[in-house]
């Protein structure tokens, strides 16, 4: 709880309850992407009095303040991630929706070589690869 109090102070949010609460749900899931409904059924099921609509409110605070970052991924909701300042790639499994993290030094380099070729030097990007398991799982 201090942690989290330090996290908002420092950003320049004051503490309250709702912004403490998201911000322990970030802290506690194993899950590192969640929508909003997501935080927000969290918060139901400990019997949480906070809105959706404050829920999506406290989401874009922390968002403008550098808590969490917001992926608009194609064909889903807006999912967020807190912002450990680690730069990391996204693969989306079309079929499941999970979302999993990956770091590659290659692709960053290569990445870093076709901008300076074209006369670039890159300042952001994001990267998301939409795939499909080798092999599916059978129906019985």
């Amino acid at each position: 709880m201090e942690q989290e109090t330090k996290e908002l102070r420092r950003v320049g949010l004051k503490v309250t309850h709702p912004r403490m609460r998201i911000l322990q749900i970030f802290d506690e899931e194993g899950v590192q992407h969640l929508t909003a409904e997501d935080v927000y059924k969290n918060l139901l099921a400990h019997q949480e009095d906070i809105g959706l609509a404050t829920v999506y409110r406290v989401l874009t605070q922390f968002e403008a303040a550098g808590i969490v970052v917001k992926h608009n991924f194609e064909g889903g909701q807006a999912v967020y991630e807190l912002d450990r300042g680690k730069h990391h790639d996204h693969m989306i499994d079309v079929d499941s929706g999970k979302v999993i993290e990956f770091v590659s030094e290659e692709i960053e380099k290569l990445q870093h070589e076709i901008a300076s070729r074209h006369g670039y030097v890159i300042e952001d990007h994001s990267l998301v690869l939409y795939v499909r398991p080798k092999q599916r799982p059978r129906k019985s």
